[in-house]
Formats: C-alpha cells, sequence, structure tokens
C-alpha cells in the first residue's frame, strides 16, 4: 500500500531549504527518508530541532507538536531531566555487549509500575519486542498460529504485516472470515499462514475462530486500543472477554502496549482497563524518544530465557536507552506528569468539541486524553473496518491544513494526536485556533466541489 503524500499548502510555509534537501535525500534515500511513514512526497518535512511540546524544520518553521514522534515523547522534545542523566551515564561508554545497572534498574521500575509483570528483557524497538515476545509466546504453548486484530499494527517484522492498513477494506475480506492480507510485498506465504486475523470488537468471531483452531493457538496479539485507528476504544467487557477466551483455550494473552505503556497509566492499558496479560511489549513512551524497548511478563513464560528460546541483541539495553528508560520511568512514577498530560488533553478535547457542537458537525473523540482521534461520525466506530465510513477524507484535510498554520498532528486519519507533559494552554490555543481556521477552509473547499 502506498502511503498518501498530504498535500501542504507550501505558500504559507517556507519551503525551499527543504524542497532542496528531498532532492538531495532522494538520491541516496528511497523517497527522501528511513521510514515509508514519513516520505511525503516533495512536502516531506526535514526537522532541525525540538524543544518541549514545539518542534522546527530546516526552513525555520515552527509548530505545536501533535505527533511526539508516533508517541515516545511523553515529556517533551529535548527535556532538561533526561538528557542530562542520559549524557551523564554516556560519557561511561555506550555499548559493552554486557549488563549493566541502568539496565536492571529499568526492568525493576517496568515492573513496579505495571504491577503485574515479574520479569522483562529490553530490546532496541517496539519491533524486536513484539517479535521476541511472540516468539516466546510460541515456546510456552508448543504451538504456532496467533491472533490479530485488522488494523492494528505491531511493528514491521513478517509476522506482524498481516491486515495492517488498507485503505479499501473490502480487501479484508468476510467478516466472519477474514482474509490473510499481507501489506507489502515480501512476505512469505507460509508465515502469513500462522497469523489469523480477526475483526476488533467482536467477540463472537473470536469465539468461533478458537472453536475451529484453538489447539494450534499460541496467542492473542492485541493493542488494548486499536492504535492506529486514532485510539478507538475497546467495548465494554471485550477485553475481559478475550482474556476469558484465552485462559479457557490455554493460549497466551499478548498486550502490546508500545504505544499505550506508560502512558494510560504508569501501569500502562493493563492498569487503565483492570485486564491483566500473560505478557506485554513496551516502547515509545518509556524512554521519552531514545529507541528503548522491552518485553515482560509473568516468570514462568518470561523463564525459558535464556535457555529454551533465542533472544539477544547487541544494541539491546545500550547505556544510551538504559539510562532515558530509567530517567523516563522514575518521572513518570515520582512526578504528576500522566495527570497533567491527562488534564491538557482534556483541555484540548473540550475545546475542539464545543467548535464542533456549535458548527453542527457530527463527531466523537476516541482513545484517551493523552492520545486521542477527532472522527467525523454520529457514532464511534467499534473496528477498523467501521473506520471507513467515518468522515476521514475531512479529517485527513483539516490536518494538512493545520500543518501549514503551525501545528502538526499526522496528515492521516488513522493516526491519533499525541500529548506531552510540555504542551501548555498556549499550545492548546494555538492548535484550536489552527483546528477551527483549517475547519472552516476545509468546508468552504467542500461547497466549491
Amino acid at each position: 500500500m502506498a502511503i498518501t503524500e498530504p498535500a501542504i499548502a507550501a505558500t504559507q510555509l517556507r519551503r525551499e531549504k527543504q524542497r532542496e534537501l528531498y532532492r538531495r535525500a532522494t538520491r541516496s534515500l528511497p523517497g527522501g527518508t528511513n521510514s515509508n511513514f514519513r516520505a511525503w512526497g516533495e512536502d516531506t518535512i526535514y526537522i532541525d530541532r525540538g524543544k518541549g511540546g514545539r518542534i522546527w524544520d530546516v526552513d525555520g518553521n515552527e509548530f505545536i507538536d501533535l505527533r511526539m514522534g508516533y508517541g515516545p515523547v511523553i515529556l517533551g522534545h529535548a527535556d532538561d531531566r533526561v538528557d542530562d542523566y542520559v549524557n551523564e551515564q554516556m560519557r561511561k561508554g555506550v555499548s559493552f555487549s554486557l549488563t549493566s545497572e541502568q539496565e536492571v534498574r529499568c526492568v525493576e521500575l517496568i515492573c513496579e509500575l505495571t504491577g503485574w509483570v515479574d520479569m522483562a528483557r529490553m530490546t532496541v524497538s517496539g519491533t524486536e519486542a513484539t517479535m521476541h515476545a511472540m516468539r516466546l509466546a510460541r515456546a510456552f504453548t508448543g504451538r504456532e498460529k496467533i491472533v490479530k486484530f485488522e488494523g492494528q499494527y505491531h511493528g514491521v517484522h513478517d509476522y506482524a504485516l498481516i491486515s495492517v492498513l488498507p485503505d479499501d477494506v473490502s480487501t479484508l475480506g468476510d467478516r466472519t472470515n477474514p482474509t490473510r492480507l499481507a501489506w507489502g510485498r515480501g512476505i512469505p506465504e507460509a508465515i502469513a499462514k500462522t497469523i489469523i486475523p480477526a475483526p476488533y470488537n467482536d467477540l463472537d468471531v473470536l469465539r468461533a475462530i478458537f472453536e475451529r483452531e484453538g489447539e494450534s493457538i499460541a496467542a492473542v496479539i492485541i493493542e488494548p486500543v486499536l492504535g492506529n485507528a486514532q485510539g478507538i476504544l475497546p467495548s465494554p467487557g471485550f477485553l475481559a472477554g478475550v482474556r476469558a477466551i484465552t485462559q479457557e483455550f490455554g493460549s497466551v494473552l499478548f498486550f502490546d502496549e508500545v504505544k499505550t505503556g506508560f502512558r494510560f497509566a504508569r501501569g500502562g492499558a493493563a492498569e487503565f482497563f483492570g485486564v491483566t496479560p500473560d505478557i506485554a511489549s513496551y516502547a515509545k513512551a518509556m524512554g521519552n524518544g531514545y529507541p528503548a524497548a522491552a518485553f515482560g511478563g509473568k516468570r514462568e513464560i518470561m523463564s525459558l530465557l535464556p535457555d529454551s528460546v533465542s533472544h539477544g541483541g547487541t544494541y539491546a539495553g545500550n547505556r544510551i536507552a538504559a539510562a532515558a528508560a530509567v530517567a523516563t520511568l522514575t518521572i513518570l512514577k515520582d512526578t504528576d506528569a500522566l495527570e497533567h498530560i491527562r488534564a491538557t488533553g482534556e483541555s484540548m478535547q473540550s475545546r475542539i468539541g464545543e467548535l464542533l457542537t456549535r458548527r453542527g458537525i457530527a463527531h466523537v473523540f476516541t482513545g484517551h486524553p493523552s492520545m486521542f482521534g477527532i472522527m467525523f461520525a454520529e457514532q464511534s466506530p467499534t473496528d477498523y473496518r467501521g473506520w471507513a465510513d467515518t468522515d476521514h477524507a475531512l479529517y485527513d484535510a483539516i490536518a494538512v491544513g493545520m500543518i501549514a498554520r503551525g501545528a502538526m498532528p499526522e496528515p492521516d486519519s488513522r493516526e491519533p494526536w499525541f500529548i506531552c507533559e510540555a504542551h501548555n494552554e498556549a499550545d492548546v490555543d494555538r492548535v484550536c485556533a489552527s483546528f477551527e481556521e483549517s475547519l472552516n477552509v476545509a468546508l468552504e473547499e467542500r461547497t466549491k466541489t
């Protein structure tokens, strides 16, 4: 699937240096970037710096950042508390392929904050965390198949890239027996056959899958919310129902908390929703932007390491990532950062909601105030297929307009807005003003077509 390229109103932004950098970059970087998700054609943004809740591109354009690196930056860009500690530790050396005290403390903090994780291992990325945890689940159960939910993103290893983000949801197949839709070329069919897709928020279909194939299902991997559909929330009882089905059939419940971990609550979505999985993956918010990640869970599963299951990584637990995680998780543990983030998100939601209600525009907010979406619909959809029935074209137009006016959400309606501790009421003012102006332009354009 091609990544949509937003048509940012270049006349309202300085773009000279970025256009030149784009032409230079495309000679050596495919698409001019190091990730497909950043490749926006000639409107690709090249960043210079960030501080707090704001970023500046190489042309000096300033933005209120609502992407926050797709969620990792929980405290704010270039947070002095984290950076000072990382700088202090990195001067002792970075990579030894030996274990430091910071690694031990990082995992202790994960266990303390979650309250249910007994043991964990660090990795460099969320992709690695989900990959290794899936391997553990297979080893623990002696089974091969894993159920995943449509529209959920669990990284870019082959086992995760099934039924992820199609624009045409009809390609997902019949709802009761979905198609194993590989996202992009190069994924072996044999691997795709080990993944069973299912619609989110549908316990009836999930139970039917288990009754049909339960003896071969190692685990259910699930983002507790549909992170790549603006954070669609689980219906009441859904997560508890998934927990019950996995226990009934002897399968592992795997929460992918790469986005929700240490953001929804100190103990992540497991704490927020009151449902305890068997294993989980973490990344993003645990390092405030540094490449720190981990997977962990119950002792009986994690104890398969180091003798029975393969896991390693030259950079796993490197000094920089471990120090960043220790500093970040300590701040989240000992301060009211998460409460402040929630209050800021609620303020933003309230003001935008009042504007849309005043204009008579049907809308719903999805997700959590620290990571939320705005959908133009009468009621919130319950799964990725329902996302397709919302007016995401209006959302995308507004998001692109906001970038031209100094606030930067992801210009794709599947990605939620992320709030950090450094965002303040002045940022909320600017975001809301940008939203309103962009809404007016988008609606005016609609009247012309």
